[in-house]
């Protein structure tokens, strides 16, 4: 993979290893999220999708996941505008809209694990569906991300 890849080739230009080395392994993207009936505003809530491996911020079924959730978004160049609901530290929504990657990002950091370091990721701050009911999620809203 050509170093920095993402400061001179497009979202649409990038190959599927490139594409997918985007991801920074935060897991925000896996949060349930709700939005305001009256302003339209997105809340983030700290309840993940049951698939998310909460130690690792990763999918455990991310080659299979839309055969389990239907409803989850699979990002491709083509629909990245669609996204707003992407956290701001997302390296597709920063490239989309004109940013460069932060430091921790694991493709400047060149560590796995600095997201986690930084304290960007949901490692120990998010809980699993599983032990939420859906009425409650509003309970769950977080301010920041």
């Amino acid at each position: 993979m050509s170093e920095k890849f993402w400061t001179h080739l497009s979202l649409q230009e990038m190959d599927t290893q490139q594409w997918e080395s985007l991801c920074d392994g935060c897991g925000k993207c896996c949060l349930h999220k709700l939005e305001d009936e009256d302003s339209g505003e997105l809340c983030f809530t700290s309840v993940a999708c049951e698939f998310l491996d909460l130690d690792a911020c990763r999918c455990s079924v991310y080659q299979e996941r839309l055969k389990h959730v239907p409803d989850c978004v699979s990002l491709r160049p083509e629909n990245l505008s669609e996204f707003a609901y992407l956290p701001s530290t997302c390296a597709y929504r920063l490239i989309y809209e004109g940013q460069g990657l932060p430091d921790w990002h694991p493709l400047v950091s060149g560590d796995p694990y600095s997201v986690h370091a930084a304290h960007v990721s949901v490692r120990g701050k998010a809980i699993s569906e599983a032990e939420v009911d859906e009425e409650d999620l509003d309970l769950y809203i977080i301010d920041n991300l």
